[in-house]
């Protein structure tokens, strides 16, 4: 596979990482739910911070198509993601088991279950989010659902890009317009048939159109494209999105369209999060993402696969603990409280298991491949010495 001459390849958009963490932020405060109940303005926006999950497939998506190469193989991509993400997945899994598994649960403490080996053993391999019963798809550690739609993305992304590398600049804007026009198009289904096939169908199948998106917009931006939008335009509609979400069931003669609108919420949010990441990737192209590409900010999105995975756990644990706590404003110091552990507690993950065994794990597959390309070359010697003349 050769190199595609017209297609820009740079490097990291530190921008992008930053963006990562308000996303792992947004979940946050649909769980910290479950420990302090949030002021009433600030929890009519937080619990839609689920969405935060379209924004990671999204970005999944459009980083991995960003930084692919035609040189690297399938064998050499599939470690790669299999290093990144399932040594942190089994160290959370075996934090959060104590926490949510039980031989004797307390009918009081709805989240914890029955210990089931079998269960767990799905999770061990990330298999549990390809159930759509509860109890199976959050299983073990309960954020850890959506890893096994993104295992599945993993394994088509080699051949989805087989496809997404032939389009042009013109293509790969047409195919984005498509995917999201194809979302809306199966969740209408969904509404019109609630109990048909597609709406069974498992959430990895179901929410391969937001990682296609991300593909497709990141071809784009390899072919050349380089939109002007301010960031806050994607931000203002985002917000004003979320508001929306939140005024309309509450007034009577608002009701039909929130009930019009609400079945799209995702696919709404999802393309909202592409203009996002689209605006910020651009700006970070250009030299104009100084704030979102700060420090502090770009560590904390460094960390955020390890504040995902964890930040539940702890929650629970202080619940666990501690008992519901009242809400109010007063709640914010709970909810600070959590935000720093989980933010110590990832960072913590990210330095001591994430990034040290990722690159143990790829300097060890670096190793085999160098060790095979060298006993390559020495049979073809050797067979080019036995070789009769002239052959």
């Amino acid at each position: 596979m050769t190199p595609d001459p017209a297609a820009r390849t740079l490097g990291r958009l530190d921008a992008i990482t930053g963006l990562r963490w308000w996303a792992a932020f947004a979940v946050f405060l649909f769980h910290i739910n479950n420990l302090v109940p949030l002021p009433l303005p600030i929890a009519e926006i937080a619990k839609f911070g689920y969405l935060g999950v379209a924004f990671f497939f999204v970005l999944s998506g459009f980083v991995l198509t960003w930084s692919w190469r035609p040189e690297v193989d399938k064998r050499t991509f599939y470690w790669r993601r299999f290093s990144r993400v399932y040594p942190l997945h089994v160290v959370t899994l075996l934090l959060a088991i104590p926490v949510f598994y039980s031989f004797a649960p307390d009918p009081e403490q709805t989240w914890v279950k029955p210990f089931d080996i079998a269960l767990l053993v799905l999770c061990l391999f990330l298999l549990q989010g390809w159930s759509r019963d509860p109890v199976i798809l959050f299983a073990g550690n309960p954020a850890s659902w959506t890893l096994t739609a993104e295992a599945f993305f993993y394994a088509l992304h080699p051949f989805i890009t087989l496809v997404v590398r032939r389009l042009t600049l013109v293509g790969a804007l047409a195919a984005a317009g498509g995917v999201v026009a194809f979302a809306f198009a199966t969740r209408g289904w969904i509404a019109l048939d609630p109990g048909g096939m597609v709406g069974a169908l498992p959430w990895p199948v179901l929410r391969l159109n937001e990682f296609v998106l991300g593909m497709c917009l990141a071809w784009a931006f390899r072919k050349g494209w380089l939109p002007r939008i301010p960031l806050i335009v994607p931000v203002a509609l985002i917000g004003a999105w979320l508001v929306t979400l939140a005024i309309l069931p509450d007034r009577p003669e608002t009701l039909a369209a929130y009930g019009a609108v609400a079945p799209y919420t995702n696919e709404i949010a999802t393309a909202l999060c592409a203009l996002l990441i689209v605006s910020v990737a651009s700006l970070d192209m250009r030299g104009r993402s100084r704030i979102m590409s700060s420090r502090p900010l770009v560590a904390l999105g460094e960390w955020s696969f390890a504040f995902y995975l964890i930040h539940a756990t702890f929650i629970y644990v202080a619940r666990d603990l501690f008992g519901r706590q009242p809400g109010g404003w007063t709640g914010l110091l709970w909810v600070a409280g959590m935000l720093a552990l989980s933010i110590v507690a990832a960072w913590a993950l990210h330095v001591l298991v994430e990034a040290p065994v990722e690159r143990r794990l790829r300097r060890w597959q670096n190793r085999r491949r160098d060790e095979r390309t060298v006993a390559a070359a020495a049979d073809e010697r050797r067979q080019d010495d036995v070789s009769p003349a002239g052959f």
